[in-house]
């Protein structure tokens, strides 16, 4: 029986070790109820490698009109579920400038404009997340 050398196995273990945003459609719960969205605090370059550090399961109907110090601008991509609008806020109190997010995957928030100057990375402090 033969074995791989291990230097062969090297770039499948990276590859897996990479993050990978989920499809909007796989955004469910344990027991299969929907997720309404993730949050993630990395991004990267590279789309493949997107979606990765910590995440946030926002739950359908979650109104967090102040966000936890540990999330509080430190999201860098996200993905929201089929059916469902993420809403963010710049400040807490759901105040500052504010975004509205349909179904689908946004890779990097920093190529996505707030204000004129500014882009939504590491800026969300408030989010509402409804699904139909």
């Amino acid at each position: 029986m033969a074995t791989a050398h291990p230097l062969l196995l090297l770039p499948l273990l990276l590859a897996s070790a990479w993050a990978q945003c989920p499809a909007p459609a796989d955004l469910k719960n344990a027991d299969g109820s929907k997720i309404c969205a993730q949050l993630y605090t990395d991004d990267s370059p590279y789309y493949a490698q997107c979606c990765g550090g910590n995440v946030l399961q926002v739950q359908p109907g979650n109104d967090v009109p102040y966000i936890p110090l540990s999330w509080n601008d430190k999201i860098s991509s996200l993905v929201v579920a089929p059916r469902c609008d993420l809403s963010v806020w710049s400040r807490t109190g759901k105040k500052g400038y504010s975004r509205k997010f349909n179904s689908g995957v946004v890779y990097r928030l920093q190529e996505i404009k707030k204000g004129l100057f500014g882009n939504w990375d590491n800026s969300i402090s408030a989010y509402y997340c409804k699904c139909n």
